[in-house]
């Protein structure tokens, strides 16, 4: 009765002998295995491991070694592009001298009454002692040209009333009072980056009346009082159609108003974002896009503002008025439906009177061209300085992977690591 089970005991030995064997054949991480086959390989595994290991900080060298040499090409490529346009520079330069040399007198006289009309904006304008926009001028009477150097006005471009001029005092006074003193006296900035630094906050959102336009103010004695109102260029979405052909001044082509019959109202002169003359300088390349301030800040401010002789023709005109029109007499339309009525409103501060000028139509092209590449050198020279910022920060990083490598070399000695990779570690350190 016993022997069955004395048999099963016989079967069930060698079985349970040779399950262990079984495992370790079919589990490679068997714990035990993995320690018998250190023992039987010895330092060899540890001699690889440090090859693999070191094969990789070599390529990570080498991969950062390949982006040194990419970025050491573009700066010299974006240098030599930067030469080339310091070149074109002087000769447009040289190009617009030879223009005025020519027109010596004319342009003193022009100059003289230009600086006449906008000085007269400015007393205007300061006459607003605590407004920012007299605090903004008072900062450049001070410091002259060195006020756009500093931190607080560089990316600042100027008040409304003082980027462009009208050829008509009529004009000026319409615009002024259409536009209002608030935007009038507007600061215009060309990034939001400027924004920020004309006024600052403290954590709980309260104004910090020590840095910004109100510490400036403060500084000169004049507490800034109220709300002020800033444009951002950038912010801004500019007029997207064609300019004007061979208009030095890039007026908008826009579509002429047509009465139900077709034809154009009588009386029509034009839009007003068309009659503001803007300065060479301002006139493109003041965003990152390219853009001037007629598709920006007068287009945001005038849209499709039609200006008509009199105020009945005006009227007239009402079934093809979609933004609003003004008349040389005193009319204005707000938008399509609002009428402003009463008498007219005085707005001080005004755009300045713009001067004719008797230079050739070559000079205002050469102009042009010369505020297109100075645009295009800025933008290389912020290329380089990004450029030169990435590759400082990989040189970086090389210097602590080579570090790490030679680290790594010296504490693998034993393992034959030197003799596995001859000439590695003094062709990756000599950079």
């Amino acid at each position: 009765m016993f022997q069955p089970h004395n048999q099963l005991s016989i079967q069930t030995k060698p079985l349970a002998i040779q399950e262990p064997s079984a495992l370790m054949h079919v589990d490679p991480n068997n714990s035990f295995g993995a320690a018998r086959d250190e023992m039987h390989n010895g330092g060899l595994s540890k001699a690889e491991s440090a090859v693999n290991n070191s094969k990789k900080l070599q390529d990570e060298l080498q991969t950062l070694g390949f982006k040194i040499k990419q970025h050491e090409d573009n700066i010299k490529y974006l240098k030599t592009q930067k030469d080339n346009l310091d070149g074109s520079i002087l000769d447009l330069q040289v190009t617009l001298g030879k223009y005025c040399s020519s027109s010596i007198p004319t342009m003193e006289n022009e100059a003289l009454s230009k600086s006449r009309s906008e000085n007269e904006t400015v007393e205007q304008i300061l006459k607003y002692e605590k407004s920012a926009a007299a605090i903004l001028c008072q900062l450049k009477i001070r410091h002259g040209s060195q006020a756009s150097h500093l931190t607080l006005a560089k990316d600042v471009l100027g008040i409304v009333a003082t980027l462009g001029k009208v050829d008509d005092e009529n004009l000026s006074r319409l615009f002024s009072e259409y536009l209002g003193l608030e935007t009038m006296m507007a600061i215009v900035c060309k990034t939001y980056e400027g924004v920020k630094t004309l006024e600052t906050y403290d954590f709980e959102g309260g104004i910090n009346k020590h840095s910004g336009l109100h510490g400036l103010g403060s500084s000169i004695g004049r507490h800034l009082d109220g709300r002020f109102c800033i444009i951002c260029l950038e912010h801004l979405r500019p007029y997207a159609g064609d300019f004007v052909a061979d208009d030095p001044q890039r007026r908008l082509d826009l579509l002429k108003p047509r009465l139900p019959n077709g034809e154009c109202p009588p009386g029509f002169l034009g839009f007003a974002v068309n009659m503001i003359n803007v300065d060479s300088a301002n006139i493109l390349c003041l965003t990152s896009s390219g853009c001037g301030l007629r598709e920006t800040l007068f287009y945001n401010l005038f849209s499709r503002l039609q200006v008509y002789r009199t105020r009945a023709e005006m009227l007239l005109a009402l079934p093809c008025i979609t933004d609003g029109a003004l008349s040389l007499d005193g009319g204005m339309i707000k938008t399509a439906g609002v009428f402003s009525l009463g008498s007219r409103e005085d707005v001080e501060v005004r755009f300045p009177k713009s001067s004719g000028s008797n230079l050739p139509l070559e000079y205002f092209e050469t102009e042009k061209e010369l505020t297109e590449v100075n645009w295009k050198r800025e933008k290389v020279e912020e290329d380089i300085q990004r450029e030169q910022s990435l590759l400082n920060h990989i040189n970086y990083t090389f210097r602590i992977k080579k570090q790490a490598f030679i680290k790594y070399l010296a504490d693998s000695s034993p393992y034959g690591i030197q003799q596995q990779i001859p000439g590695e570690r003094e062709r990756l350190t000599q950079r």
